[in-house]
C-alpha cells in the first residue's frame, strides 16, 4: 500500500492551477446516461472516483473515449446492461448517482447500496423515498436496490433531509419525467447548480438551482452537449490552508472565491491576508502562529464539512483555544486521533472538537481514515518538526490530482513511497 513521506518545515510560495471538482464531475457523467448523442466534458480530473464511474459507465457498455485534449466523450446510448455491480460502488458512495438516470431513460436499475469513506451513515433512502414520489417501484433485496418504472410522472417533493447526491439524483431523473416537478429542501452546493447548467445544456428545462425551490419541467429526450468542469473549491481551500499552516504565500488559479467565501472569511479571522478576482484566490500568512477560530459546518453557503479537517490543523498551531461543531456527518472526527499522535491537543465529545493550539507538532506515522483527513494529515505534516509518513493514502487519490507534486512545485518536501 503506497504511502507519502513528508519532510516538515517548508513555507509553501508560488502559483498552482485548480483542478476539475470531482464533485461536480460525478453527476454530470452519470447524467451521460440520459441522453442518446455523445457529450464531451472537458476539465476532469484525473481521480480514481472518476476511473470507478468510468468503469462502471463501461460495465454497462457506455463508449468512452479521451482525446488528445484530455476531453472525455461518452456516449451511453442503448446500454446493454443496467446493473451497478457491487466490486464497484463498494469504494465510491456516488456510484448511486446512476439510480435516477437509469430509471428515466431505461424504466429499471439493480445498484448495489453504496460504500465510500467512512464518515457516517449517508442515508440513501432520501433517494428512493423521493423517487417512489415519482412513480417508481423500489425494493431493497440481497444489498441491492431494484427500481422500476414504466413512466415518471413530476410531482411536488419536499426532501427528508438536505441531501446533495439526493438533489442530484432527482434533478437528473425528473428532467425525463412526464410533467412538472417542484423539489424542495434541496441542496444548494454550487455543484447542484453546474448540474442544472450542463442538464439544460443537453435540453432539459430546470430553473431554480441554487435556491430553496428547484423546478424541472420533464421533456421527451435530451441531445448531445459539450461541457467543462467548473474548479475544485474544496482542493482550492485545502491548498490555501496549506500556505496558511507553513506561513506560505500562494496564488491557486482557475477558482471562482465567491465559491468559497466562508472558508475565505475564516482563514482572514486566523490573520492571513486573502485577496481575490474573479478567477484566482491569492493568501500569504505572516504571523508566527495563526489565531484560533470557531467552527461550525453546515451545507451550503455555510462553512462546508469538506474543510473542517483542515482547519482542524490551523487550530491545532494556534495561538489559543477553538471549537469545531460538526453538524452535516457524524463520526468525522477520526483524524483527531492520529493529530493526537503528532503533538495536537484535542479532545472531542460527540460532534463537538475542542482544540488547544500548541508551539509545535512532530512528524509521525499516521494513517487515513478518509478523503479529507487524509488531507488534514498532510497539512499537518508539512508544519511538523521532522518527518511524517501517511498510510492508506488511497483515500487521498480519490479526491486531490497529483497532490504531491503541485505541494512539492510550491516547495514541500513529499515523496510518494510504493507499497
Amino acid at each position: 500500500m503506497e504511502k507519502l513521506l513528508i519532510k516538515g518545515g517548508n513555507t509553501l510560495n508560488g502559483k498552482i492551477q485548480c483542478s476539475g471538482a470531482k464533485n461536480a464531475a460525478l453527476p454530470m457523467i452519470a447524467a451521460t446516461i440520459l441522453c442518446d448523442e455523445k457529450i464531451t466534458l472537458k476539465n476532469l480530473p484525473y481521480l480514481q472516483d472518476i476511473t470507478t464511474i468510468f468503469e462502471l459507465l463501461g460495465s454497462m457498455g457506455a463508449e468512452i473515449l479521451l482525446d488528445e485534449d484530455m476531453n472525455f466523450t461518452i456516449s451511453a446510448s442503448n446500454l446493454k446492461d443496467i446493473e451497478a455491480r457491487y466490486e464497484l460502488v463498494k469504494t465510491m458512495r456516488a456510484s448511486i448517482l446512476v439510480l435516477g438516470p437509469l430509471l428515466a431513460k431505461y424504466g429499471k436499475a439493480r445498484i448495489a447500496l453504496p460504500g465510500g469513506c467512512a464518515i457516517g451513515t449517508r442515508p440513501v433512502n432520501f433517494h428512493l423515498d423521493a423517487l417512489k414520489q415519482l412513480g417508481a417501484k423500489i425494493i431493497l433485496k440481497n444489498g441491492y436496490i431494484e427500481a422500476s418504472a414504466k413512466k415518471l410522472f413530476g410531482n411536488k417533493i419536499k426532501f427528508d433531509g438536505v441531501t446533495v447526491t439526493g438533489t442530484e439524483n432527482l434533478m437528473m431523473a425528473a428532467s425525463l419525467a412526464d410533467g412538472r416537478t417542484f423539489l424542495t429542501n434541496v441542496a444548494k452546493e454550487p455543484e447542484i447548480i453546474d448540474l442544472a447548467d450542463m442538464l439544460n445544456s443537453m435540453g432539459a428545462k430546470i430553473q431554480g438551482a441554487g435556491s430553496d425551490e428547484i423546478i424541472i419541467d420533464g421533456v421527451e429526450k435530451l441531445h448531445g452537449s459539450e461541457y467543462s468542469i467548473p474548479a475544485d473549491r474544496i482542493e482550492a481551500g485545502t491548498y490555501l490552508t496549506a500556505a496558511a499552516v507553513t506561513n506560505g504565500n500562494i496564488t491557486v488559479e482557475g477558482i471562482n472565491p465567491s465559491r468559497l467565501m466562508k472558508v475565505i472569511n475564516k482563514l482572514e479571522d486566523t490573520g492571513a491576508n486573502l485577496t481575490y478576482d474573479k478567477n484566482s484566490i491569492s493568501i500569504s500568512m505572516n504571523k508566527d502562529r495563526p489565531r484560533p477560530v470557531d467552527i461550525t459546518t453546515a451545507p451550503f453557503p455555510e462553512f462546508p464539512t469538506d474543510m473542517q479537517a483542515q482547519f482542524s490543523v490551523i487550530n491545532a498551531i494556534s495561538k489559543g483555544t477553538s471549537n469545531i461543531y460538526e453538524t452535516v456527518f457524524e463520526n468525522r472526527f477520526m483524524h483527531i486521533l492520529e493529530l493526537n499522535r503528532m503533538g495536537c491537543d484535542i479532545s472531542v465529545q460527540g460532534n463537538h472538537a475542542v482544540i488547544n493550539g500548541v508551539s509545535s507538532i512532530y512528524g509521525a506515522e499516521v494513517m487515513a481514515t478518509d478523503l479529507r483527513a487524509s488531507a488534514s494529515l498532510i497539512l499537518a505534516g508539512l508544519c511538523a518538526k521532522g518527518k511524517t509518513v501517511v498510510d492508506r493514502i488511497y483515500h487521498i487519490d480519490r479526491g486531490y490530482e497529483r497532490i504531491e507534486e503541485k505541494l512539492n512545485y510550491l516547495g514541500a518536501d513529499i515523496t510518494r513511497l510504493p507499497s
